[in-house]
């Protein structure tokens, strides 16, 4: 006759959820990721410092899981004329990354919008005369695009 061990297997069974939401509990965002997100995405010039910051140091945030891929301008230039909007797509893709990823995008499209163009203004504000009325123009145009047309990253547009 052979012998069942449907004890240590219901047992197993049981402990089995308390192991899994442990281990989910472990892995799970640090519970300010909406407020560091949220002010890194502000229209300040203080906002995109602390982002800058915080993207050439990557690792210090890697508990918060926030996605920091970017295709800069994606199929504009990211240097129109000369000027170096790079930092400020860049920037633009994170928030409109994170905040799709968080169900939230659609809340948080105009203001994200408005820091892009926040962003590419004081790159504007380094020039002057003639210059910096064509990186002003450009500035709105890029700005005038994303308000119109942007939505969420193609490469998560599927999600």
């Amino acid at each position: 006759m052979r012998r069942r061990y449907t004890a240590p297997l219901a047992a197993v069974a049981l402990a089995l959820p308390a192991v899994l939401l442990s281990a989910a509990d472990a892995s799970a965002a640090p519970a300010d990721k909406n407020e560091v997100l949220s002010s890194w995405t502000q229209t300040s010039a203080s906002s995109f410092n602390s982002w800058n910051s915080a993207r050439q140091n990557q690792g210090d945030w890697s508990a918060y899981g926030f996605d920091w891929s970017t295709d800069y301008c994606s199929t504009s230039p990211d240097n129109p004329f000369g000027f170096p909007f790079k930092d400020s797509c860049a920037r633009h893709d994170f928030g409109y990354r994170n905040y799709k990823a968080a169900g939230t995008f659609d809340a948080n499209k105009s203001r994200l919008d408005s820091a892009f163009y926040a962003d590419l203004k004081r790159v504007c504000a380094t020039y002057s005369g003639a210059s910096k009325t064509a990186c002003d123009a450009t500035a709105w145009t890029y700005y005038q695009a994303v308000s119109v047309f942007g939505v969420a990253p193609a490469v998560n547009a599927a999600a």
